[in-house]
């Protein structure tokens, strides 16, 4: 999983499951394999004047050392993107010594001979970085960041100190604390959530002993205990070596200059002995296998079959992909019409590819209602699977389909970075980098009887591995015929882990180089922060519109924000706003839910509704081309809802569904629990968006129509459009919009929080194997002058990741977590100041007296030091302000919402310029002090509570998940 999870899921261009693999965590990534049909797109057939041209520029060289090395050119922003991927992951493991992969992608970022200890976190704080993230599959390990242009020299610097001066740095301490990292991320992203070991399960069962797809990435946690310093730097010299890696380059940067770098600095690094390419492994099953486990997190079944099918890019992945997406995605997906609509089992059905470079499978995954038995949920997909054979998949749903994902191929495209990763990948599992022409060949020829021809192939009448995950105590819930899935639970033993001093210096012979390596480089020519050009205009029903016109790929996407959202509840019916915004994506007055849906998705487009707290949104995306009609489309589901009987039931029923797996994650819990203490029982802040079982059982349709009555209007409403589009052409057809839809007066309520007494509130969650922390406070408005300080103060103790205080110290020091951070967040009436973090269950009170303790010294011991790095990340961060559509979008938006000027970042780097110790310490005095806040802690009360209160940090309070005292 990603290092940094935000960052790196940004990468992703889509995922066939979103749940395989992904762990959720902060430095590293046990991923899932995108599928084919997300790295690239088609146009319709039907929409075809001339084949569609996909190509990504590159320049591709070799060192004599076998370092494989591309190029991109991309010279829209002032940055660049590093990427070195080796190609090793969890299949090049042994049975027994599992997990090494994952392993070193976490100590690739603890030290290495030049950078020293921290040294690489460190630089990319200084240098504005994205911050250094990597991710782990089955069968590859990759490191990136994005970084200003002029910090090119020093990430090769950087990079190629990872492949030669680097292992002589690992150290038993340090071996030995990170083990209890990737411990803690086993916890957070699997032990500790519903259904995390379903994949364990499938993979296990799916694969016959021995394959190097039968064991998680992750690995597991006796292989790790096992894993001695010989093992681990046996397999680094192994497969870290350049002829076994990629790096890629991409951004603003002079390719001949890069050139020569990269030849400077991994040049002298000695290639490895010859690496084979794996051979294809794919498996057939013999007899169908059905397992079953009793999860102690999940509240409702839930049923997943797993088929043996294709590595990746094999000519049947292609029609498989949309196999997968036609039978499971949609009004006119046949699971869907059975499963959802007609015998309303679930509110979703999920399948998709994970496919692989040595094989692949197909997984279908149901979540029944509570108390759902898993036999009826199997009856209905076979019932599906009938009426695929009977109709096949028309012409119009395969161009549907394949008009998608020409939009998915421009926004994978949308960073620098997403166009590295795109080159790597090619390269790596197709040996050509520019594999991206024929992959889409491969998909436009898909037909309806390739795709009929696959379905009888790998999925009719075929045998699978099933697994039902059933709450505790369910078992009658199972498919029949299910045997007990073996599942290996950790036991929390208090002192059970092994003690380190991770702050030890290693002793070792320093690697001989004929440079001087241990000076960073210089920057290059300086990276000036690019601001966008923004058009400002108003609709003649008083909608101001804002916008930058972007022609970088023929995509516009558009928002249409109507500020209320939550804020318009009342606290007897919260969930009014979210089922309205559903139902106002189910139909309108002349079409039904599923001519709407197949209008959008026959243009690729995607339009979605969604209410927040304080805002009710309309978020498009679409090819430039067909803008006008998605435009009008969206004026349709805005001015004409179809409020649809069936489908408000539908909706309540998903809804729910959504509320009971909710009440039994121990995150969920921890983030409902700490809005009610903070905001009080009597404000709409501290209530979910969703509602709550009852609120939402007694919400009628004419309580939607009055919310969409009173409260959705132009008064109230800000557009924002990035994109090929000009400026005339938005407002024509905008315009369009505004003569249909006048304004009336709305009042946007302020409701005000009174928040619980600081002190510690204990939720307790039975054997559960972390502790959930969320820590905080009430802080200031967005419009205050002090938040940016604010933001500023908090980088070091929280929000600068690996850089910060509270990172370096409860992860890199003491091993108690995965990740933690902390954040000033805000609105334009008032803002709050929090801290979050899952901990290993037995260090709870160790953990709560560190975080404590930092907040207590932090003002009195912030130095000169702290004081630059703040400075330098936030000011030369901003060169990668504005990459994205989205981050463009943002920026539109906070300009609408909050009066701010186009340039307002030039406003904040000169804040952060002129802040001072004293100015730091004033902030953290007033926002920051542990006294003054509120402890949630969610975890097990058996073993945990009475620790608490022996800490003496206050009375320790058993509460229920509404903040109230047990």
């Amino acid at each position: 999983m990603p290092r940094n999870l935000t960052a790196s899921l940004a990468l992703l261009t889509s995922l066939s499951i979103p749940a395989l693999g992904l762990f959720g965590c902060d430095r590293s990534s046990t991923q899932s394999e995108p599928k084919p049909q997300a790295e690239a797109a088609s146009k319709a057939p039907a929409e075809q004047e001339a084949k569609p041209d996909f190509s990504i520029d590159y320049q591709q060289f070799q060192l004599d050392n076998g370092l494989n090395v591309l190029f991109h050119i991309d010279r829209s922003d002032p940055v660049v993107a590093v990427s070195l991927t080796a190609h090793v992951g969890s299949a090049r493991e042994k049975e027994g010594r599992t997990g090494f992969a994952h392993l070193f992608e976490h100590l690739l970022f603890l030290e290495s001979e030049n950078l020293g200890k921290g040294g690489l976190d460190a630089m990319s704080a200084r240098i504005g970085g994205s911050g250094a993230n990597g991710s782990t599959s089955r069968d590859v390990t990759n490191y990136y960041q994005t970084v200003p242009k002029d910090a090119l020299e020093k990430m090769l610097w950087a990079e190629a100190d990872k492949l030669g001066w680097f292992i002589n740095t690992v150290t038993d301490p340090v071996l030995a604390k990170e083990k209890q990292v990737v411990k803690n991320e086993k916890r957070q992203g699997v032990d500790n959530r519903p259904y995390g070991h379903t994949q364990y399960v499938i993979d296990r069962n799916l694969y016959p002993e021995g394959h190097p797809y039968s064991w998680q990435v992750i690995g597991s946690l006796e292989d790790l205990d096992n894993a001695t310093l010989d093992d681990v730097k046996t397999f680094f010299r192994h497969w870290y070596v350049p002829n076994n890696v990629t790096l890629v380059v991409a951004g603003d940067f002079d390719p001949e200059q890069a050139r020569e770098l990269v030849k400077k600095y991994f040049g002298e690094i000695p290639a490895g002995e010859a690496i084979e390419r794996a051979p294809k492994q794919p498996v057939t099953l013999k007899e169908t296998k059905r397992l079953y486990y009793e999860d102690n997190f999940a509240r409702q079944p839930e049923l997943t079959m797993a088929w043996p099918t294709v590595p990746r890019y094999s000519a049947d992945s292609y029609p498989l992909a949309v196999l997968s997406e036609y039978l499971s995605d949609g009004k006119r997906a046949p699971l869907y019409r059975v499963l959802v609509e007609d015998e309303q089992l679930t509110a979703n059905v999920s399948m998709g590819a994970y496919e692989s470079e040595l094989a692949g499978q197909m997984q279908l995954e149901v979540q029944a209602f509570t108390g759902g038995n898993l036999d009826a949920v199997y009856k209905g997909i076979e019932k599906g699977f009938a009426l695929f054979e009977k109709e096949g998949i028309a012409e119009e749903d395969l161009e549907r389909i394949k008009a998608g994902q020409e939009v998915a191929f421009y926004n994978s495209l949308s960073s620098v970075l997403g166009k590295g990763f795109q080159l790597a990948q090619y390269q790596i599992y197709a040996d050509d980098p520019g594999y991206v022409s024929k992959h889409i060949e491969r998909l436009l020829a898909v037909t309806a009887e390739d795709v009929k021809r696959v379905y009888d192939k790998y999925i009719k009448d075929k045998p699978y591995v099933a697994t039902s995950f059933v709450p505790r105590g369910e078992k009658a819930l199972a498919l029949s015929g299910s045997t007990a899935a073996q599942v290996v639970e950790e036991k929390i033993v208090e002192g059970a882990e092994a003690q380190f001093d991770a702050s030890a210096s290693a002793e070792y012979e320093k690697t001989p180089s004929i440079l001087d390596r241990a000076k960073e480089p210089a920057y290059g020519d300086p990276a000036e922060t690019a601001v966008p050009d923004v058009w400002q205009g108003e609709l003649e029903n008083g909608i101001e519109v804002f916008g930058i016109e972007n022609s970088e790929v023929p995509v516009v996407t558009f928002s249409l924000v109507i500020d209320g959202g939550m804020l318009q509840e009342s606290i007897d019916k919260t969930g009014v706003a979210n089922l309205t915004a559903m139902l106002m994506q189910r139909g309108t007055k002349n079409r039904t839910p599923e001519e709407l849906e197949t209008a959008i998705q026959k243009l690729g487009a995607s339009i979605n509704v969604s209410a927040g707290q304080s805002a009710f949104r309309f978020d498009v995306t679409t090819l430039a081309r067909n803008f006008n009609e998605v435009f009008a489309l969206l004026q349709e589901m805005l001015l004409e809802p179809r409020w649809d009987e069936k489908e408000l039931v539908l909706a309540k029923k998903s809804v729910t569904s959504q509320i009971k797996r909710a009440a039994a994650e121990p995150s969920a819990i921890a983030g409902k629990t700490f809005a009610r203490l903070l905001n009080g029982k009597n404000s709409i802040r501290g209530y979910s968006g969703l509602g709550t079982e009852e609120s939402v059982a007694a919400i009628s349709m004419d309580d939607l129509k009055a919310y969409y009555t009173s409260y959705l209007s132009p008064s109230v409403a800000r557009a924002h459009v990035v994109g090929d589009i000009a400026k005339a052409d938005f407002m024509a057809t905008a315009g369009q919009l505004a003569k249909q839809w006048p304004a009336k007066s709305v009042k946007i309520p302020d409701p005000k929080s009174e928040p619980a007494k600081p002190g510690i509130y204990f939720v307790d969650v039975p054997d559960s194997k972390q502790s959930l922390l969320r820590i905080g406070r009430l802080a200031m408005p967005v419009v205050s002058e002090d938040y940016y300080p604010a933001v500023f103060t908090n980088y070091i103790l929280g929000g600068g990741g690996f850089a910060s205080r509270l990172m370096q110290q409860l992860r890199e020091g003491k091993g108690y977590t995965y990740g933690i951070g902390s954040s000033i967040s805000a609105d334009k009436t008032g803002g709050q100041f929090g801290i979050g973090s899952g901990v290993r269950a037995n260090v709870t009170a160790e953990s709560v007296q560190l975080i404590h303790d930092i907040l207590e010294d932090y003002a009195a011991t912030y130095t000169e030091a702290d004081l630059e790095n703040s400075r330098s990340y936030l000011v030369r961060a901003n060169t990668r302000a504005f990459e994205t559509a989205r981050a463009k979008l943002g920026l539109l938006e906070n300009m609408s919402e909050y009066g701010w000027p186009a340039d307002y970042v030039r406003e904040r780097e000169a804040i952060a310029k002129a802040m001072t110790i004293p100015k730091v310490q004033k902030i953290a005095e007033t926002y920051m002090q542990p006294e003054t806040m509120i402890w949630v802690v969610v975890g097990d009360r058996a073993t945990q509570f009475d620790r608490l209160k022996d800490l003496g940090l206050g009375q320790a309070i058993l509460v229920d998940q509404s903040g109230s005292p047990e």
